[in-house]
């Protein structure tokens, strides 16, 4: 096993620790979301002042759009929190989320091939397919483990969660490429900053927890 692959299974394993705490305590999700906001906006503007460092008033506009955009994030959860129905919901998306990441690193380091984009030259066309396997698939086992039965749509939900999640990732891995870093922070030593762990939740998140509500 691979130093990258452990360091990843640790820190999927350290989310999850961290996600069934938050989920069972809501002033510890107070307090991780609190974490979140202040963080990922430190980081998130380090890396607008270097890539958009001509650009003053469009920095402004981008900055202010990324601190409503996680500020409406970190609140939806905290709010749909108190409802446990929700909450479970959100908890069953955010491991859809893991699992997508998962299945793209490994899927994409034993198959490997061609190249997924230049943004992050380390994403290949199996790591992504890998990713939809293994979210859809996850929660396929998720919906029959709960209900005894199958339901195709499932799969839809698994998916949407998957390419919002490879969105969110590009999109930032395309932020550090134009600021020149490796990662966006030194929150977690050997794991980059917040934005490194969170970047593809920050989209699969809402978008597979947005298409659970409107199918079910």
């Amino acid at each position: 096993m691979t130093k990258v692959l452990k360091k990843r299974i640790l820190t999927s394993f350290i989310l999850l620790m961290l996600m069934f705490f938050a989920f069972i305590n809501n002033y510890i999700l107070g307090y991780l979301l609190m974490i979140i906001f202040v963080f990922s906006i430190l980081e998130f503007f380090g890396m607008s002042k270097i890539f958009l460092k001509k650009y003053k008033i469009l920095r402004l506009l981008i900055n202010l759009i990324f601190i409503f955009y996680i500020f409406y994030f970190c609140t939806l959860i905290l709010t749909f929190s108190f409802s446990l129905s929700l909450k479970v919901l959100i908890f069953l998306v955010l491991l859809m989320c893991v699992a997508s990441d998962i299945g793209g690193f490994v899927i994409g380091k034993i198959v490997k091939g061609p190249k997924l984009t230049r943004i992050s030259p380390n994403k290949t066309i199996s790591g992504a397919i890998g990713s939809i396997i293994f979210s859809s698939g996850f929660a396929f086992i998720l919906f029959y483990l709960f209900t005894k039965s199958y339901d195709p749509y499932i799969l839809f939900i698994g998916l949407v969660t998957s390419l919002g999640c490879q969105t969110g990732d590009l999109f930032f891995s395309f932020l550090k490429r134009k600021s020149y870093l490796k990662d966006t922070g030194n929150f977690l030593p050997g794991h980059g900053g917040i934005l490194d762990r969170i970047d593809g939740i920050l989209l699969g998140l809402p978008l597979g927890f947005l298409s659970l509500l409107v199918i079910y």
